[in-house]
């Protein structure tokens, strides 16, 4: 039975000067997608690099970020238990893909082996361990990428516009993937996009920044 992990946002706000760019209060429940739109600029991004722990000095924030009722800004971005998925993979390019995926793993996860073979599997990438991330297409890298967040045992998961580099076919195809999995995993997840169908697609509330 997997955890049930939660994420409550109280008092949100992240200023750039003296431009409040974004104000949020939310609570994010086990398995649900919130879903934040805004045009480029919005803040939206600057929104999750405050949540994950590397908000660039430019920019202000406050507010409180529970985490499992754990209020969390205090702590450094590794020790915040959160997954992210941005844009680009970011997956490492001296690394097999196994090894971006065994980098993901709990230190003391018996048989790491077979946990990234069962992981390849799932995503239909089967005996891809061995391969160089360059040979990969893009949907590939986004699927590893997917894993790689999974396979960290992440209590939260923050989405960057994850889909937007990816074509139409391949997006819908990802979309399904990543929520479903998210879903049975019992992750609250905030997903920051300028697209509406990713939000139909997330299927929970969404905020829709200036309004």
């Amino acid at each position: 039975m997997n955890a049930q992990h939660h994420l409550d946002l109280r008092g949100i706000e992240v200023r750039l000067d003296s431009v409040s760019l974004v104000t949020l209060d939310a609570y994010i429940g086990p398995g649900e997608v919130l879903t934040v739109m805004g045009p480029s600029g919005s803040g939206k991004s600057t929104l999750l690099a405050f949540l994950a722990g590397f908000l660039p000095p430019t920019f202000t924030a406050r507010g409180r970020v529970l985490l499992d009722g754990r209020d969390i800004p205090a702590l450094p971005a590794e020790r915040r238990a959160i997954g992210l998925l941005f844009q680009d993979p970011l997956l490492f390019p001296h690394l097999s893909v196994a090894g971006n995926l065994r980098f993901a793993l709990p230190r003391r996860t018996p048989d790491k082996a077979a946990r990234i073979d069962q992981a390849l599997a799932e995503v239909g990438l089967a005996g891809y361990g061995e391969r160089d991330p360059a040979t990969l297409s893009g949907g590939q890298k986004a699927r590893i990428a997917l894993m790689r967040l999974l396979l960290s045992a992440p209590c939260a998961a923050l989405l960057d516009e994850p889909f937007s580099k990816l074509d139409t076919h391949l997006r819908q195809e990802m979309r399904q993937l990543v929520f479903s999995r998210l879903r049975d995993a019992g992750l609250p997840s905030l997903l920051v996009t300028h697209d509406r169908e990713d939000a139909d697609a997330a299927g929970g509330r969404v905020i829709e920044l200036g309004h």
